[in-house]
């Protein structure tokens, strides 16, 4: 099932949902704040496969959440690395 939000709305809703701005999360991920930015915008560049299991980890969320492949945050038996 196709979610109705996009991987740059996750990104967005989930960094304000943790009272982050763009320079703390940078800092907590060790991703720069300038990929950050790409990644929240509409015409977005590529996000790499490291920084895709970086943000699932901080998030404690599943990486087929963060690609729009399901609604639900956390599947069953999903290992987070944590």
């Amino acid at each position: 099932m196709k979610c109705k939000t996009t991987l740059q709305e996750h990104l967005k809703d989930l960094r304000v949902a943790h009272n982050l701005n763009l320079e703390e999360l940078a800092k907590l991920t060790n991703i720069s704040k300038s990929a950050f930015c790409s990644y929240e915008l509409d015409d977005y560049k590529e996000i790499n496969h490291r920084n895709l299991i970086t943000f699932a980890q901080f998030y404690k969320i599943s990486i087929d959440y963060l690609l729009c492949l399901t609604e639900n945050k956390n599947h069953p038996n999903t290992d987070l690395g944590v």
